[in-house]
């Protein structure tokens, strides 16, 4: 298996310093602390109510930009909280890159609590889907690995499977291979969030949606990327009233959730090649794998 692309620039407390003091003096002595680095971005906590969201690699730096163009202009629509841009991060102090500062949420997220106790989100999170996915303008941001066709993914689905690293191959190639075979959307691009998962869903104490982050793969297309996380995130209860919640507020009709099956194998198998350096990823593919072929 392959391990998370790796970083292009170390990202330190000491650059992010560097960066509020020449673009955001009146940040930059608030205390700093790294708290989460991912595929993309380091997460640099900034004080209490802040945090620094900065690419670890160039291909993060054009999504970072996409956020600051498009989420304050989501924000009032979806009815829960995001990441709307605080200040926006440009070039600077030897760091070639745009960075963002944006709020400090806090709660746990959704990838560290059991599927079976995610049923309280199964209706909002149909709720912002909904509300989400309208008509998407010509300037959308475009992301060749989210909201196309399933036939555009059948390549690397095969070479992740072939790797060894997906359990129950046959079935998932079978499973696979019937989701591709769907005819595609026909109606326009809608908005999508890309990478609608547990670990982007984050819950207050109590279990309900506090916020949903990390809109770095948003772009528009095919609303089954997203609805992917039927399998994603919940068991089969849960996933019936997300499925007949979304059902009824947007018309989604059997076709699109034959695809979306199939976007929950193609993250699924995505999080299973890359994950050696991250059990949880392992253990999401694997479950939402799990989920896919117990329907």
């Amino acid at each position: 298996m392959a391990t998370r692309p790796p970083a292009e620039l170390d990202v330190t407390t000491d650059l992010v310093r560097r960066l509020l003091r020449e673009q955001h003096p009146d940040l930059a002595d608030l205390p700093l602390r790294i708290v989460s680095g991912g595929w993309d971005n380091v997460i640099v906590r900034l004080g209490d109510h802040l945090a620094v969201r900065v690419p670890r690699r160039e291909t993060a730096a054009r999504l970072a930009l996409h956020e600051q163009r498009w989420l304050p202009e989501m924000a009032d629509r979806l009815g829960v909280a995001i990441p709307v841009p605080v200040r926006a991060g440009r070039p600077g102090a030897g760091y070639p890159w745009a960075w963002t500062v944006v709020p400090w949420f806090d709660g746990l997220p959704a990838a560290g609590v059991p599927r079976g106790d995610r049923g309280r989100l199964a209706v909002p999170l149909a709720d912002v889907v909904a509300r989400l996915h309208v008509a998407a303008p010509p300037d959308a941001p475009d992301n060749p690995f989210r909201g196309g066709t399933l036939r555009d993914r059948d390549a690397v689905v095969h070479e992740r499977v072939a790797s060894g690293a997906v359990p129950a191959p046959d079935d998932v190639l079978a499973v696979w291979a019937d989701a591709a075979a769907v005819p595609g959307r026909s109606g326009p691009p809608v908005w999508l969030h890309g990478d609608l998962h547990p670990a982007n869903l984050l819950l207050t104490a109590d279990g309900d949606l506090a916020a949903v982050l990390d809109f770095g793969d948003l772009t528009a297309g095919d609303p089954a990327t997203d609805l992917a996380t039927a399998w994603l995130t919940f068991d089969a209860a849960a996933r019936r009233v997300f499925r007949d919640r979304v059902t009824d507020l947007t018309g989604t009709d059997g076709a699109t959730w034959v695809r979306a099956r199939g976007w929950a194998l193609a993250m699924a198998t995505a999080l299973l090649a890359h994950s050696d350096d991250d059990p949880a990823f392992a253990l999401l593919g694997r479950e939402t794998i799990a989920q896919v072929l117990a329907d």
